[in-house]
């Protein structure tokens, strides 16, 4: 249920292979969607192995974790219906707290004037809460906000002290927390839903429910928090006076927003950094309830043993009473990587671990844990740097520094070298290597491999499923043309003949009023570029665009000029910019007759059916080598 992030990108199509979506994984059902992200208001969705549209929209009542908490208890409902006696596993994965942050307003509302004090101060209460309730041992220190070397720090992951805000700043920065809290509350209300169902049939006692976040706060809000997180993937800034616009929308279907790195740091209390950062826990810890009433006799109890997202398979091996076979269908299977946790349920809170070992390595950055103590290779992710051999690296002791204050590499440099061999041996082992660190643009523009070949001309046909992004013709970063043979049998024809991308970035060819439009939507900045003909009468058409890239902006988003056409004739031409980045991690595909989930522009409402006439077809035409500026 709800997000699957563990397909290629280009098998998530509707003329892909399925050979890693989950029904083939070993699922007997699954309702969400493949990918990194996605919109909650319009989700990119797949039931059991096919695209579907969402069942309802956004003024209806719809928001993506109610829905999924909705189908959660139906297939409950239907498995117990027809076979009561089977047990059944369920992995519930809603796209929250995961950017973008979207919630009902009421939920919202219940947290203003909450984070006024700023993103410092909330670090201190919370610090302190979490001593109080045995979360923290007394001795815990607090970390600093910015802890890394200025010649290792990532100017996009730094952290603005609070009292630097102008007053404009710190009442945009809190909104963005009041709007994440209402997100967190909502999404337990949901989950809390599904537990309901459960006490209410019958079957909570001997149910074990395992709740976990999956990696530290998130950090690519940007310094100044975002209305669109795709700037981020994107290399565009965001900007006070453009964010200011939004405040009293965001959390709703208008903005994709994320909350500033102050407030990733604030939520990472007591540790060092956020997501992405795996040398700090700060990027890797995370809170995990266990629930199991007839299996476990305490309630309410806290437990320190160190543990990792490794040990929950073996966990609910154990419970089950199996083990992992060596060999399944012939083939021979890797070693479960991690330890059960069973032990911890009859353990007192500070019993030791039965943990010995975890790595940790993400985008470039290093961490490795071993018997209480853990090394960090300074480095920080999507900064191009390389030189990985040169990584300084620190060393704590976490059985007694939980928050991984103290530096205790010059005290300790034979522990500290042992430690470094141990990630090595790991990496090898669970080949991590080798290490890349390459911009997050940079990742969106790299070439994945395909089944199908690259080419010059894409020919799409009406009324098709939308074709993901990852597998859609590539328009970034180089000159392209769209061409439609369109036939107008009705005076008032009107709607979508070409979309791809959302309100948050993307173009669209349509008609409207009887005018052809080709809008481009720069990541949802406004005005939106728009291209308009004069009035078109009933008849047959070619009706096209062209847009040349002449050079880079800024930010190395694509500038030239557009050309609008009816026939072989120019009807609109002007100056255009044009994102090099994706529209979007995940969804918002390519259509042709409609468009799917949220509107491109704000001309026309989803799905905007095309009406009045008849698609022959569209074709898009590419400059066959991609802008790189090297």
């Amino acid at each position: 249920m709800g997000k699957n992030h563990n397909v290629a990108e280009q098998d998530v199509a509707p003329g892909a292979s399925r050979r890693q979506w989950p029904l083939q994984k070993g699922f007997d059902r699954f309702y969400g969607f493949i990918g990194g992200e996605t919109n909650q208001w319009y989700p990119n969705f797949v039931e059991d192995n096919r695209f579907i549209d969402q069942p309802y929209f956004p003024e209806d009542g719809y928001h993506l974790s109610k829905d999924l908490a909705d189908q959660a208890i139906k297939m409950i409902q239907d498995q117990k219906a027809s076979h009561p006696s089977k047990p059944w596993f369920m992995w519930f994965c809603p796209g929250a707290k995961h950017a973008p942050h979207h919630v009902p307003q009421e939920y919202i509302d219940k947290y203003k004037g909450k984070f006024d004090d700023g993103y410092e101060a909330y670090r201190e209460w919370v610090f302190k809460r979490m001593i109080e309730k045995g979360i923290l041992p007394k001795e815990t220190a607090l970390t600093p906000i910015n802890p890394l070397p200025d010649e290792v720090a990532n100017p996009t992951d730094f952290v603005r002290p609070w009292d630097s805000l102008n007053t404009d700043e710190k009442k945009l920065f809190s909104r963005m927390a009041e709007v994440h809290a209402g997100f967190s509350e909502y999404t337990d209300a949901q989950v809390g839903r599904i537990i309901e169902y459960l006490e209410e049939s019958g079957q909570l006692d001997n149910t074990v429910v395992l709740y976990a976040a999956d990696n530290g706060a998130s950090g690519e809000g940007s310094p100044n928090g975002s209305v669109n997180e795709n700037k981020f993937f994107n290399g565009y800034p965001d900007s006070l006076s453009e964010n200011m616009k939004y405040l009293d929308v965001l959390g709703s279907p208008e903005k994709y927003n994320h909350y500033p790195t102050g407030w990733a740091v604030a939520f990472s209390t007591p540790f060092k950094m956020f997501k992405r950062y795996s040398e700090y826990s700060g990027g890797t810890c995370d809170p995990l309830v266990i629930s199991w009433p007839k299996g476990i006799k305490v309630c309410r109890e806290v437990r320190h043993q160190y543990h990792h997202s490794t040990d929950i398979v073996p966990t609910i091996l154990d419970i089950c009473g199996l083990e992992m076979p060596k060999i399944y269908k012939g083939v021979e299977q890797y070693p479960l990587a991690g330890v059960s946790m069973r032990y911890t349920f009859d353990a007192k809170p500070d019993a030791p671990t039965q943990k010995k070992r975890q790595y940790y390595a993400m985008l470039g950055t290093r961490g490795i844990w071993e018997d209480g103590w853990r090394a960090a290779a300074l480095h920080a992710p999507l900064t191009s740097k390389g030189n990985f051999d040169k990584d300084q690296w620190e060393l704590y002791n976490v059985k007694t520094d939980r928050a991984e204050s103290k530096d205790l590499a010059k005290e300790h440099p034979e522990k500290l070298q042992a430690l470094i061999k141990v990630w090595f041996e790991e990496a090898e082992k669970n080949t991590v290597l080798p290490l890349y660190d390459c911009s997050a643009l940079e990742q969106v523009l790299i070439e994945r491999p395909t089944d199908e070949p690259l080419r010059e001309r894409y020919i799409y046909y009406p009324e098709t499923v939308a074709i993901p992004e990852g597998v859609a013709v590539n328009t970034r970063g180089r000159s392209y043309k769209i061409l439609a043979n369109v036939e107008i049998t009705d005076s008032n024809c009107s709607g979508v003949i070409f979309a791809h991308g959302s309100r948050f970035g993307g173009h669209a060819f349509f008609i409207k009023d009887k005018k052809l439009y080709y809008v481009y939507n720069f990541l949802g900045i406004k005005p939106e570029q728009q291209f308009v003909s004069p009035a078109l009468n009933p008849g047959k058409y070619t009706l096209g665009m062209e847009f040349i890239r002449e050079k880079a902006g800024q930010n190395k988003e694509s500038l030239g000029t557009t050309k609008l056409f009816v026939n072989d004739k120019v009807v609109a031409e002007g100056p255009m910019r044009a994102q090099v980045g994706m529209f979007t991690l995940s969804g918002e595909g390519l259509c042709v007759g409609y468009d799917s989930g949220d509107a491109v522009s704000q001309e026309y409402k989803s799905l905007g059916k095309f009406k009045g006439g008849e698609i022959q077809g569209v074709g898009v035409t590419i400059e066959k080598t991609q802008y790189l500026d090297i």
